[in-house]
């Protein structure tokens, strides 16, 4: 869970690499081989009839859809915030995360909210009002990073199919609309793949970056307590927060600090939220 949680907080630096390289490039060479190593992997394990039968029915279909749409918007997001010098508001984003998923689950599920998660929800609302006023404009890809990923994480609880199946077929969904364009990107003569071997080698590895922590976060949540995958998974956008500020060197004024400090309180009080439910929850 470390491990997965590292290589996704330290990913900045890889795309930071590929700066010189369209957003959209990026994305539909990270689809493509993402697909190929999911593909490899489920049938490697004599699974890749599960995939077909993901695709069985037009529910489960436009369910899969959905997700692969969700999960793009976020890649994108992420990859363009690096590219544009906003790598803190997409730390911002994963912060926000997980009090995004409260209110979701509220909302659409009916779930209970205790006083802590209330209070956390409130003071990441306040948060993100201050840097708006701060700044003097929405931190919208913070938002978005947020928002996408909230949606996704609903949209997956309607599949009953395992990770590597699910996000196999979302991938699948986007390989059509990745050769597209990558298609059009290359008959313009702008693409990359294929001017520098070591641009290449970076674009295809890009599949890896994006299937390795997803397998051994789907390999960790099976053996540790929800709780701790819980706590965990702010190793994430701290790390994205250290590449952000420390090694980018981007600005961090006093509304940052606010908002983050608000952000940074609320995570402290949903964690402990977190803890006491799944307590009560083996007594």
């Amino acid at each position: 869970m470390i491990l997965a949680c590292l290589i996704w907080g330290f990913s900045p630096l890889y795309y930071k690499v590929l700066s010189h390289i369209p957003p959209i490039e990026i994305l539909a060479h990270r689809t493509i081989w993402s697909f190929v190593i999911f593909a490899v992997i489920l049938a490697g394990q004599g699974r890749l009839q599960a995939l077909f039968l993901l695709f069985s029915t037009c529910k489960s279909g436009f369910v899969v859809g959905l997700a692969a749409i969700m999960i793009s918007l976020n890649w994108f997001a992420f990859i363009f915030s690096i590219q544009a010098g906003y790598a803190v508001e997409a730390a911002l984003g994963y912060y926000i995360f997980p009090l995004v998923a409260v209110v979701i689950g509220r909302v659409v599920f009916g779930e209970a909210l205790t006083r802590l998660q209330w209070g956390a929800v409130g003071l990441a609302a306040v948060a993100v009002a201050l840097l708006t006023y701060g700044l003097g404009v929405a931190p919208w890809i913070a938002l978005v990073v947020a928002g996408s990923f909230g949606l996704y994480g609903l949209v997956k609880k309607r599949l009953t199919a395992g990770p590597v199946v699910s996000v196999t077929g979302e991938v699948a969904v986007l390989v059509p609309v990745a050769i597209a364009v990558l298609a059009v990107v290359h008959m313009r003569g702008e693409g990359h793949f294929g001017t520098a071997a070591w641009e290449n080698t970076m674009l295809v590895f890009s599949g890896a970056l994006t299937a390795t922590p997803l397998i051994l976060f789907s390999y960790a949540t099976q053996r540790n307590r929800l709780s701790t995958v819980g706590v965990l998974q702010y190793i994430n956008p701290t790390a994205q927060f250290f590449c952000a500020v420390v090694i980018f060197g981007e600005p961090f004024g006093f509304w940052h600090g606010l908002a983050f400090a608000l952000i940074w309180a609320g995570l402290a009080l949903y964690s402990v939220s977190s803890l006491s439910q799944e307590k009560a929850r083996r007594k």
